[in-house]
């Protein structure tokens, strides 16, 4: 049975009520994660009120070999 550990990646948006997430830095730092192994499994925006995003959360998964 294949078995799978995982990960959570807090991204935050910036700005004092919510904002943008740098799209440049998120793009780096999952193709660093996936040339480790992992693999994004789903997204959500964690908002705050008036949708406000405070920021991201992904979920990643890599198979334990």
């Amino acid at each position: 049975m294949r078995k799978f550990e995982y990960m959570v990646l807090d991204v935050p948006a910036g700005g004092f009520w919510g904002g943008k997430v740098n799209f440049d830095e998120l793009t780096h730092k999952l193709n660093e994660l996936g040339n480790l192994g992992w693999e994004v499994t789903t997204t959500t925006d964690t908002n705050t009120f008036d949708g406000a995003s405070r920021g991201v959360l992904i979920i990643l998964k890599r198979e334990i070999r």
